[in-house]
């Protein structure tokens, strides 16, 4: 999504937090797992780390409800029957593997 852009919403998750003279907005994993009926506390973190970009990045085209919904579901046991968009806000990288790594990134293009 382009920056100033905000999410769809469709789960509630959107809120605002005053810090340093500043609004910010955040996406609160408790609201969208109420919405979604789902255990926050059984998701990895990294499901969370997911989930949180999938609430900030929803369009309603490229991140959608029922992607959001997907991950909700999830079930460790159970094959891999969804795909999900994921659009990191920044990668970090070692020195050392930061050329090819970004050889490698521009390629997938």
């Amino acid at each position: 999504m382009a920056a100033g852009v905000e999410s769809l919403d469709s789960f509630g998750a959107r809120a605002s937090l005053e810090a340093a003279a500043a609004t910010h907005t955040i996406y609160r994993l408790d609201r969208a797992a109420e919405a979604l009926g789902c255990d926050l506390a059984r998701l990895p973190f990294t499901l969370r780390i997911l989930l949180e970009n999938l609430l900030r990045g929803e369009d309603g085209s490229a991140v959608t409800a029922d992607s959001i919904r997907a991950l909700g579901a999830w079930q460790a046991q159970a094959a891999p029957a969804d795909e999900v968009a994921f659009r990191p806000a920044r990668v970090l990288l070692q020195d050392f593997t930061g050329v090819p790594a970004i050889v490698d990134l521009a390629a997938m293009r």
